[in-house]
């Protein structure tokens, strides 16, 4: 009896140690050897192009502080070519300095919003073109006022002259001339006239008014008026 049945196991046996070394390689082919790294994202021109656009406005870059006084000598020689005040072309820089004067920012913020303001005395196109007609800035541009402070002086000294000429001899509001000046430039000369008349300013123009008055006294330390 036990010499029939010893072939037997022994065929059994071996077919038991094949099925567990199959297994064994089946096993092994199925598995890494080694975890797998996570895919890169592309880097290169295929990047920028599908990245999201964003419709808000850039940040202000952190090196954009700037001071007025720092332009005393421009703004006291583009007041006397304009026959105006030099303290007051000051007080307006003042007043317009509370924005980053950056070029590359400007020209951001104009992309965004084509009808910004330009340069450190924050002109208008249609302002700028109107201004340089037959003066000595006829064929500069407005795209020119970010990277030219002087050239923006400059203009915005010749926007008071022109509003300057349009005040009348007396008015009835309780205003300086250089405050309705201010106002003019804030608010345009055709508002200027009507606060001359005695029309109350706006909220806007009330808040404009009043740094001004606040920026007086700097600027005349500024340019050296008494």
């Amino acid at each position: 009896m036990a010499e029939s049945t010893a072939p037997r196991r022994g065929r059994w046996l071996l077919l038991a140690v094949l099925a567990l070394v199959l297994y064994g390689i089946v096993r092994a082919a199925g598995t890494p050897s080694t975890p797998e790294a996570p895919a890169r994202p592309s880097a290169g021109p295929s990047t920028s192009r599908t990245a999201p656009r964003t419709s808000s406005p850039p940040p202000a870059p952190a090196s954009a502080g700037y001071d007025p006084a720092d332009y005393a000598a421009q703004v006291r020689a583009r007041a006397r070519q304009a026959g105006v005040s030099a303290r007051l072309v000051m007080a307006i820089l003042y007043n317009e300095s509370y924005k980053p004067h950056d070029p590359s920012f400007e020209r951001a913020w104009q992309k965004y919003k084509p009808d910004a303001a330009f340069g450190i005395a924050d002109m208008h196109r249609a302002t700028f073109d109107e201004v340089k007609r037959g003066r000595p800035f006829a064929g500069r541009r407005w795209e020119e006022l970010p990277d030219d402070r002087d050239l923006a002086i400059e203009a915005e000294a010749w926007y008071l002259r022109d509003l300057a000429d349009r005040l009348p001899a007396h008015w009835a509001g309780p205003y300086t001339k250089d405050e309705l000046l201010a106002l003019g430039y804030n608010t345009g000369a055709g508002n200027m006239l009507a606060f001359a008349r005695g029309a109350t300013p706006g909220s806007q123009a009330r808040s404009y008014l009043d740094r001004l008055r606040g920026n007086w006294a700097e600027a005349g330390r500024a340019v050296g008026a008494r």
